[in-house]
């Protein structure tokens, strides 16, 4: 098998023919328009500076079931502690929905040290701007010190990247996004790439046939009702204005 180069008005090939490793295709045409395209098909760019746009569809791809979530006791008990203030408009510690995708963005790219690029950043946030890309915020009072971004695909979601500056706050983003999935019916969230920390979490390696089943089921489904707002442990959307008005 060769590496299939892609024109800009050309469509992504099967999956199936990606090389060992899980690369598909190579190209310079890095718009939202493709990025839909490549979402439909389970394929991701990834790519370093100077490259080409890379696309991939690695077999296996690494799904965390959101009924598989791992919560260890620390983190339990921490998120215990969360609920019992997150509604108040004061909480020292509180978890949002689309809040400040573009630093979230910018706080992944700086940990990631490659792939997430200029162009990377400004496409998914246009994309974020038409509601397909969405960011989950950690807060301690009023400092941004966790979170993950990631597509939202009918009732299928995409995790893109995460970022922690104090222990545990890219997990309690991950917790809450999971709760929010699962009040709205989004069974899994593909991790792409396998990797000890993900495996953690509970997320576990599928066959690639098996994950485009499951992609294949749930992508023209009704998707969440995404918006911004807070976050609450049992995974309702409440918007923050309304909680600075209970002040």
């Amino acid at each position: 098998m060769n590496l299939v180069w892609i024109d800009a008005d050309a469509p992504l090939p099967d999956p199936a023919g990606a090389l060992p490793g899980g690369l598909l295709a190579a190209g310079s045409d890095l718009s939202t328009h493709r990025l839909a395209e490549a979402y439909r098909l389970g394929i991701f760019p990834w790519f370093s500076p100077g490259d080409p746009v890379l696309w991939w569809s690695p077999d296996p791809h690494m799904v965390l079931a959101c009924d598989a979530l791992r919560i260890s006791h620390s983190l339990a008990k921490r998120l215990r502690r969360i609920a019992r203030t997150e509604t108040l408009p004061n909480a020292e510690c509180h978890i949002t929905l689309n809040a400040d995708f573009s630093q979230v963005i910018r706080e992944c790219s700086a940990r990631s040290q490659t792939w997430i690029t200029p162009n990377i950043i400004a496409v998914y946030e246009a994309w974020h701007h038409q509601g397909r890309v969405h960011s989950i915020e950690t807060w301690q009072g009023n400092r941004l010190v966790g979170g993950l971004y990631g597509v939202s695909l009918g009732r299928f979601f995409f995790g893109e990247s995460m970022f922690t500056r104090v222990s545990d706050a890219g997990k309690i983003a991950l917790v809450y996004l999971v709760r929010y999935l699962q009040a709205h019916g989004v069974p899994y969230i593909d991790c792409q790439q396998e990797t000890a920390h993900l495996a953690t979490l509970g997320a576990s390696p599928i066959p690639r046939t098996e994950f485009l089943t499951h992609l294949d089921a749930l992508k023209n489904l009704p998707g969440p009702p995404w918006g911004r707002g807070r976050l609450t442990a049992d995974g309702r959307l409440i918007d923050e204005t309304t909680l600075t008005m209970r002040a």
